[in-house]
């Protein structure tokens, strides 16, 4: 196991006798340093399931626990790794009735939280009910309740979010439900009031491993110091030159706490980098040291200098993302090696890859986006797929409360407030409990007449759809379901453009023309009824979402670029306003430049082998055209200085070998004269 690590890894991997940070830098093989962790405490002693790593996304999670697998074998199925939600989850079936949950809680996902915010807000108004749940996370990200945050509130805008906050609270505790922030929140509030279940959790876990600790927010942290308790011993893993999440909880302070927290903590610092060339490394390094420290360190590789750090001005966006294509076009040319795979552009916003993916189309260079929305994560896919999945599982609660609200039947949050309490007293599922002889002492009139009108529409539904098949008869139960509930003018009234209506009206129907197609089968797989495919859909979304290995160019946002790599990246867009991004005329504070910067710093470390910093002369704001300014942080890079280090001769001499080895490659491929 040693001989793979170096000597501060190995530091690392063997200290279990206090509290530990590793402050990973950018490439420095901090998963190789958890994993080989684990099978230090298996070795120690620990119980695998006395173990946990706690990461941030479930596919670093997998791939930690096949990592994981791939070194101490069988003993990792039984380790916990999972995201924190996914622990809070674990937690909450286990222990959830203590708080008052029944064991089948429902967790609503981002769409249905919007919904019930939009209805305890009285408002049919979308943007301002995304700003209620924008501030309500954070809110609760923070620690606060609606009480909380009502105290904190600064102005009549976040007073009136407190009170819908309020609202809020009461229509989750009434449907038995929780959101995404609560699978944090309420585990930590578990363990802060039970001292039986504190002490049965602090003893389930000897041993707990972070990573990514400078993304934790304030609950995640006190979540993290109840798990451990004082005596306790954990390993934070984590850099504070990438924390970039600020905008969305996450807190740097976390790290400036943990040595006062925990006097016992010593630091670790993983400084040789495995990802990039020296040029690249010193600038990264350059960037960087303009923010204040938490703790010193600086980034070192031992794979030479590499190409120089350029910088490319472009005269507009169109002229730089032709100057991107060319790059890559020549780069294949010069090395056959090198695959579109290998090429990435990064920006700071989301509008800048449009014209990127114009010049790629047009050039015929096959590419992709990442962090777009998924077609099956659009409202109206996931309203479909509600139903279908209450079809197959009467039981899934989050289904029934997507379906019975989607569209709206004169069903409100009192009706299912009253639903979800009968629900949890007699421990059976909403579907179930709407059904019940004995309902009519909770509800009655024109509540449970409602709800006995949307039971007998999803038995309906679902006896069709079990002796439907073929695609055109599948294509018409759902064309004509979908007239019954309405759901055409539900998707109209809910936008204010008809444009945008008709566009989800038409995800839609290839929704439907998707489903249908399975139902009609082809020669190699039989045809199946609505309800079959309604079984599998769940499997059929995970496929379909994969990201499968692809040889194509990607473009990304700088914030999802964290944690990847590529060989040869383009970092676009390198001008004030853009990066440091600027709103406006807001005032930049010293706190958001920071972040900026670290944002900066993860792009540039992103690079394997060559990086473009590619500034504009013109940029586009709005509809007006003007004059780009280039971004302090290219200044910051130091790259002038870098360039005076070099000898001349040496240039020289990497221009003529470069020279010479075309000519023998060219000299290869001629077919010998006969």
């Amino acid at each position: 196991m040693s001989e793979t690590l170096n000597h501060a890894q190995l530091q690392a991997v063997h200290h279990l006798a206090t509290p530990c940070l590793v402050l990973a830098g950018a490439g420095s093989g901090k998963t190789r340093v958890i994993v080989h962790k684990i099978g230090r405490l298996l070795h120690a002693g620990l119980e695998p399931k006395q173990i946990a790593a706690i990461t941030f996304t479930n596919k670093a999670a997998a791939e930690m626990r096949e990592r994981a697998k791939a070194l101490v074998g069988r003993a990792a199925k039984d380790l916990a790794v999972s995201t924190f939600h996914a622990l809070g989850v674990r937690m909450l079936r286990s222990d959830g009735t203590r708080l008052g949950l029944k064991e089948q809680f429902s967790i609503l996902d981002s769409d249905d939280v919007l919904g019930v915010i939009k209805d305890a807000g009285a408002s049919s108004d979308l943007a301002l009910a995304r700003r209620w749940q924008w501030t309500i996370s954070l809110w609760k990200n923070q620690g606060l309740d609606s009480a909380g945050a009502a105290a904190a509130a600064q102005d009549d805008d976040e007073r009136v979010a407190a009170r819908v906050m309020q609202r809020y609270e009461e229509r989750l505790a009434a449907y038995q439900a929780v959101d995404f922030d609560d699978l944090i929140g309420l585990p930590l509030k578990l363990l802060r009031d039970d001292a039986q279940a504190r002490a049965k959790w602090q003893a389930q876990f000897r041993h707990i491993l972070v990573d990514e600790y400078q993304d934790t927010n304030a609950v995640q942290y006190e979540l993290l110091k109840a798990l451990v308790g004082e005596s306790g011993v954990f390993t934070a893993v984590g850099d504070d030159d990438q924390s970039i999440y600020g905008w969305r909880g996450a807190t740097i302070e976390n790290l400036k706490r943990l040595p006062q927290d925990f006097p016992k903590l010593v630091v670790i610092p993983l400084e040789q980098n495995y990802r990039s060339t020296g040029h690249i490394l010193r600038a990264a390094n350059a960037v960087i040291a303009k923010n204040p420290k938490i703790f010193e360190k600086k980034l070192w590789s031992e794979f030479g200098d590499g190409d120089p750090v350029k910088v490319a001005e472009a005269d507009g966006e169109e002229h730089e993302a032709e100057r991107a294509v060319s790059r890559f076009q020549a780069l294949r040319a010069q090395d056959a090696r090198i695959r579109w795979a290998d090429c990435a552009v990064l920006y700071r916003a989301n509008h800048q890859a449009r014209v990127f993916e114009q010049k790629l189309r047009a050039a015929q260079i096959p590419y992709k986006v990442s962090g777009g929305q998924s077609y099956f994560d659009r409202a109206e896919i996931k309203d479909l797929c509600a139903w279908l999945r209450l079809l197959v599982n009467p039981d899934d609660d989050p289904a029934f409360l997507r379906a019975v609200t989607t569209p709206k039947r004169g069903i409100g949050h009192t009706t299912l407030g009253a639903l979800g309490e009968f629900a949890g007293k007699w421990k059976v599922s909403l579907y179930e409990a709407l059904f019940s002889q004995t309902l009519a002492t909770s509800l009655k009139g024109k509540a449970i007449d409602a709800l006995h009108e949307f039971g007998r529409l999803v038995n309906d539904l679902q006896y069709r759809a079990q002796h439907c098949s073929g695609a055109e008869d599948a294509k018409a139960l759902l064309l004509g379901w979908l007239q019954d509930i309405g759901y055409e003018q539900h998707l109209r009234d809910g936008e204010d453009s008809e444009k945008l209506a008709a566009a989800r009206w038409n995800n839609v129907l290839d929704f439907v023309d998707w489903i249908a197609k399975r139902c009609g089968g082809d020669e190699d797989n039989p045809k199946q009824t609505v309800l079959q495919v309604a079984q599998t859909i769940a499997v059929i979304i995970s496929l379909a979402d994969r990201n499968e290995e692809q040889d194509v160019v990607t473009l990304t946002t700088l914030h999802a670029s964290k944690g990847l790599e590529w060989p040869h990246v383009v970092l676009a867009g390198v001008n004030e306003g853009l990066l440091p991004f600027r709103s406006g005329d807001e005032d930049m504070t010293p706190e958001r430049l920071e972040e900026e910067r670290r944002l900066m710093y993860v792009g540039i470390t992103r690079a394997r082998s060559t990086l473009v910093v590619s500034t504009l002369r013109r940029r586009k704001k709005g509809r007006e055209t003007i004059a780009g300014v280039p971004s302090r942080f290219i200044a910051e890079m130091k790259l002038d200085e870098e360039r005076s280090k070099e000898d001349p001769r040496d240039r020289l001499k990497a221009l003529r070998d470069k020279m010479a080895a075309k000519a023998a490659a060219a000299d290869a491929a001629t077919p010998p004269q006969r």
